[in-house]
């Protein structure tokens, strides 16, 4: 099941306070970026996130997801009406996940 639409603008809406938060569409899917950096993604209308220390410390009873067959194990986040939280969550996790692979040049 993909992700559906109305599902997407909730999220999306959640997040809209906070700033920097953007998508990218893949696969039916959607890959969630914090100032430029992966923090997770919305799979099957669950909003996952990856499982760094400073995520793990904030959600302690966060239910471990697989967001699709052969991918890593995520967290899963249920307090999407909290903007407070999300706001803590996004900035503890910023420092800890890496920075963007440069995009590579174009040849001519």
């Amino acid at each position: 099941m993909a992700t559906s639409k109305e599902y997407l603008h909730f999220v999306l809406d959640q997040f809209s306070g906070l700033g920097e938060v953007t998508h990218r569409a893949m696969m039916g899917e959607y890959v969630l970026y914090y100032r430029q950096k992966v923090i997770g993604g919305i799979y099957d209308n669950r909003v996952l996130v990856k499982p760094t220390p400073s995520a793990k410390a904030l959600m302690p009873e966060a239910r471990e997801e697989i967001p699709y067959e052969g991918a890593k194990v995520m967290l899963m986040v249920e307090r999407l009406e909290d903007l407070e939280f999300l706001r803590t969550l996004l900035e503890a996790m910023y420092e800890e996940l890496p920075q963007p692979k440069p995009k590579k040049k174009k040849k001519p």
